[in-house]
């Protein structure tokens, strides 16, 4: 009986190996990876400003430092909470103080959404800042940092996709010898360039409010809705994360996530549009 040899599947494009470390002055490394969340921030920023004085907030303008810091600190802490307690529970509960080694990796996006909506709701509630105004403003910069930290994990070679056969596969150094999709890429066009620019467009587009019930609120109600689809979407060509593998129904813990952040970005437009027309 003749043997067939399975055809191997060469990748078309060269995984660019670059190192995730910029430099190193002794133990203290600078790194692609946290340089993105740097940029991310600053470019918030400077778009927040931009829109609170194109929009003549001053009040906006006034707390836009504090409010800044106060979201960084809800990134940051909702991110390595909602790693530990969504994707490894069982293995921080055995190792409690590795929750603190943020150095070591391990962020949540739906963690540090969580995170964000939080810290600035206290924040305005403090100062008596619109909450849901200033939502508006700040999350149509969002995608610039998904899509800086998505290029950050194809630096780290992390988060890679499943193995495929297309021409674009890549074999990344720590994801085995078959080609896979590269999924960062994937993402950093889905939930970075093209979610910045329908939310930027439909932002600074003033006809939306006389043409449907547009209240504040309603773009942190898109962007959840948009982000839930296109995460749901490449998680298909995304590889599980290995502890987790897949969950009910075949779905991923990503995409059990971004399905409820999905319904409940459904559920916050209609509860916005409501509050608006009782007022």
């Amino acid at each position: 009986m003749e043997t067939i040899t399975p055809k191997p599947v060469a990748p078309m494009l060269d995984y660019p190996n670059i190192d995730p470390t910029i430099f190193s002055i002794g133990p203290l490394q600078v790194r692609w990876y946290g340089l993105m969340y740097v940029f991310g921030f600053l470019a918030a920023y400077v778009l927040v400003r931009y829109q609170a004085k194109k929009f003549h907030w001053q009040q906006m303008e006034q707390h836009l430092d504090n409010l800044n810091l106060a979201i960084i600190l809800g990134v940051i802490f909702g991110g390595r909470l909602g790693y530990v307690f969504f994707y490894n529970p069982g293995y921080y509960m055995q190792h409690p103080l590795e929750i603190f080694a943020t150095w070591q990796g391990g962020m949540s996006f739906h963690g540090g959404c969580i995170g964000v909506l939080l810290a600035g709701l206290l924040y305005c509630r403090r100062t008596n800042l619109d909450y849901w105004k200033a939502a508006d403003l700040y999350v149509v910069t969002v995608p610039v940092g998904l899509g800086l930290g998505r290029l950050g994990n194809f630096i780290n070679g992390e988060l890679f996709g499943r193995v495929t056969e297309q021409p674009w596969g890549m074999v990344f150094p720590g994801g085995g010898p078959l080609p896979r999709h590269p999924s960062q890429l994937y993402e950093a066009l889905l939930e970075g360039v093209l979610l910045f620019v329908i939310l930027w467009t439909t932002k600074q587009k003033p006809w939306l409010k006389k043409s449907i019930s547009w209240p504040h609120g309603s773009m942190v109600a898109l962007f959840l809705v948009l982000y839930g689809i296109f995460r749901f979407g490449v998680e298909f060509a995304r590889e599980p994360d290995p502890q987790l593998g897949t969950l009910f129904m075949g779905l991923t813990m990503g995409q059990t996530l971004s399905l409820g952040m999905l319904l409940f970005g459904l559920s916050l437009y209609w509860a916005r549009r409501k509050a608006s027309s009782i007022s």
